[in-house]
């Protein structure tokens, strides 16, 4: 049974069929508008959901985010929606600065002449959207030193690029486990949260309809991917880890993946940077074809 507003409930995979109904109409461009990005991120953000007006809600309510909302799922106009829904952020659950987060480009059109509405970029959090063919050809000039990287990793390693099967599920929580200890994730509230969504894919890829792949180096998993549908032409790659000492394997797992299970759809969502600034670096270096943008709204 869907709650119904001002009633809450924490994500579950049984909700997985009502929310997904939702974004699947809405056919979201944004990487958080995804079941299984909630799912995995839900005991960080403490995400939870209702119905309002026949639009799906979806509130943080983890002190650790800041506390906020997602933009309202359903049909236009959601002005009313919108502010009804900030208004209870602040006057039911307490929050300072009570606003909706990672809105798209849609819900800030339809707010820019509403009134009482503040409408922000908030340029951290802007998708990064490729055509997966250059992800796959990697042709032309711009992408020279990508392929001099596969090349020269084609040339050291004896590797082998593989679908992800549950036997590989062990070792790549061995990996992700090895690339935490290398960064000190347990310091970082950010990569800890990360290291337990990483965890939650892994466990659930099956349930969650993600398709993933692994690289191994002299039979052992040096690299592997999670993914899925975002909308009908777009994929959304959610996860992304690699041994950082082996040279060319982002690139080489990245072009991989794309061309043995991504060929269908002709874009390629690798998500935001978060202003980390080598983060963008490596993420700008892939050329996007666009940048979906995001917005941070909250009552004047």
């Amino acid at each position: 049974m869907s709650p119904t507003f001002p009633e809450f409930k924490p994500i579950e995979l049984s909700d997985r069929p009502t929310i997904t109904g939702f974004l699947d109409r809405y056919r979201p461009r944004t990487s958080e508008l995804t079941f299984t990005n909630l799912f995995i991120w839900r005991r960080y953000f403490l995400w939870e959901w209702s119905i309002l007006d026949a639009r799906l809600i979806i509130i943080a309510a983890a002190t650790t985010g800041g506390g906020f909302a997602l933009p309202p799922i359903g049909d236009a106009p959601r002005v009313d929606v919108t502010r009804s829904l900030i208004d209870y952020l602040g006057s039911n659950r307490g929050m300072e600065t009570p606003g909706i987060q990672r809105a798209d480009r849609r819900l800030a059109d339809e707010l820019a002449n509403a009134g009482g509405f503040t409408v922000e970029e908030t340029r951290e959090h802007f998708d990064y959207v490729y055509a997966t063919k250059d992800l796959i050809e990697l042709a032309g000039r711009k992408y020279h030193a990508k392929r001099n990287y596969i090349n020269r990793f084609r040339m050291e390693y004896e590797f082998a690029y593989e679908p992800l099967a549950d036997t590989h599920v062990a070792a790549c929580l061995a990996l992700a486990d090895e690339w935490c200890r290398a960064r000190r994730c347990w310091d970082d509230l950010g990569l800890s949260g990360e290291h337990d969504a990483v965890k939650e894919a892994l466990a659930h890829r099956a349930d969650l309809g993600l398709s993933g792949g692994v690289i191994t180096i002299d039979g052992k998993v040096r690299a592997f991917t999670l993914a899925e549908a975002l909308n009908g032409d777009t994929a959304v790659i959610h996860v992304e880890k690699a041994d950082p000492d082996v040279r060319g394997l982002y690139a080489m797992i990245n072009q991989q993946f794309c061309q043995q299970s991504l060929s269908g759809f002709a874009y390629v969502n690798r998500e935001q940077d978060l202003g980390d600034e080598g983060l963008r670096k490596a993420k700008e270096s892939y050329f996007p074809e666009r940048l979906e943008e995001k917005y941070r709204v909250v009552l004047k």
